[in-house]
């Protein structure tokens, strides 16, 4: 499944704050699920981390080959 650029570069924000809007509901709100949203926001948290650090570590390692050099 491809999704536009934009939308692609911003995902893991997405997951992030999604996931820390979760923590924070756990914690404030009364009369709410808590062990659902921290299970919830942990695991958004994790997910757009874990994003984010695969796609810099992957532009950086493509940053450090010369793809050119085996078309020749």
């Amino acid at each position: 499944m491809w999704f536009p650029r934009p939308l692609y570069e911003v995902l893991p924000y997405v997951y992030m704050a999604a996931g820390a809007v979760a923590l924070a509901a756990a914690f404030l709100v009364d009369d709410a699920p808590h062990g659902l949203l921290m299970l919830l926001g942990g695991g958004g948290l994790t997910l757009g981390l874990v994003l984010w650090m695969r796609r810099r570590d992957y532009r950086a390692s493509q940053d450090e080959y010369d793809t050119h050099s085996l078309d020749r």
